[in-house]
């Protein structure tokens, strides 16, 4: 059976991933945030945005790959104490790819012991810093997706079998998804350069795989049910990220508006029309609606307001719906749909 059969293109069985709902869930937090802590928020931000470019550019790829496979992007497993937070599986008629992505910035070295060094230049100096493995991170994805496939078995038989294969089955591969990444890989045992690549030698790395693995070709329903087997055991669920910054909240009190006053313009959120022991609770109030809104209508949060209009709407405190229309972001069109609950939260106060 050839490796193009029926099914011609790829097909992302799941494609969204929960990090732009991460990414607006810290955002969020900027105007409750103290100078150090807005400091350490904006360090996240810039990594989780770096992270998510990097996912879309092998999106890119395998969309445009031109590959009769099944792809899930972002798989949560998890099995007692164990989990993993996978990027990529990647399902073709033979074999499935296990995809780490890395939009590392800098010069990355992996060295004779498999250590990845990455060196960054700031105002003419250089600095060498070692990173922790991608190569062992996604092996121990792997070895999670083992535990969990070898235990799905219904008897000793099956279990030994798929516990035989499943190495020859799966390929984890990291994806460096950076373009401006440079990766020196010459000092590297082979078989760890063969688990490095740049994205946009992703779909070639597939497709020479493809041909050089020796087993027999799966038909498009087995692939589809083979990604689905992992698909029926990710764990759709929204991680709350935001109690590493609560050491860094403003406070409600006078110190709180110490804080608030003492910060930079450049540090300062836009929320400096309500009393600092209102900020939180408005938009705590403000951001569960938002919230319960979008889970209602199953769209992204930010579509109801994002956290640029929701700390426009604390710092101008609309009383009717002819002042929210003010507030930017504010059209006819959503002044009508939640003006009334929205003006209802803010009237509290």
């Amino acid at each position: 059976m050839g490796f193009f059969n029926k099914m011609t293109e790829p097909i992302f069985l799941k494609e969204n991933g929960n990090a732009e709902e991460q990414l607006e869930m810290l955002k969020d937090l900027e105007p409750t945030l103290n100078a150090e802590g807005l400091n350490i928020l904006k360090r996240d931000i810039k990594f989780l945005e770096y992270g998510i470019a990097g996912e879309k550019n092998i999106k890119f790829e395998l969309k445009n790959s031109h590959i009769p496979m099944y792809v899930l992007h972002d798989i949560y497993l998890e099995d007692g104490d164990l989990s993993a937070q996978i990027d990529y599986l990647v399902f073709t008629k033979k074999l499935c790819f296990i995809i780490e992505c890395k939009n590392l910035y800098g010069n990355i070295d992996i060295n004779n012991a498999g250590d990845f060094i990455r060196t960054t230049e700031f105002k003419g100096r250089k600095k060498k810093e070692g990173i922790y493995s991608p190569i062992t991170q996604n092996q121990r994805h792997m070895d999670l997706m083992k535990k969990i496939r070898v235990e799905s078995r219904s008897n000793i038989l099956t279990k030994s079998i798929s516990k035989r294969y499943f190495d020859e089955l799966n390929k984890p591969v990291v994806v460096l998804a950076n373009p401006k990444t440079v990766l020196n890989a010459r000092y590297a045992k082979k078989e760890v350069k063969e688990k490095v690549i740049r994205a946009d030698q992703l779909v070639k790395y597939i497709k020479v795989a493809y041909q050089q693995s020796n087993r027999e070709a799966l038909s498009d329903k087995d692939m589809l049910a083979w990604a689905k087997s992992y698909l029926d055991v990710h764990i759709d669920s929204l991680k709350d990220y935001t109690q590493k910054y609560e050491p860094y909240k403003l406070k409600t009190d006078k110190q709180g508006m110490d804080e608030l006053v003492s910060l930079t313009s450049e540090e300062k959120p836009a929320v400096h029309k309500a009393l600092p022991e209102k900020i939180s609770d408005i938009f705590k109030e403000l951001k569960d609606f938002r919230l319960t809104k979008s889970r209602e209508e199953e769209i992204r949060a930010y579509y109801i307001f994002s956290d640029k209009q929701l700390t426009a709407l604390i710092e101008e405190m609309p009383k009717s719906k002819e002042d929210l229309q003010l507030v930017d972001g504010f059209g006819k069109a959503k002044v009508e749909k939640y003006g009334d609950d929205i003006l209802s939260i803010i009237q509290k106060y």
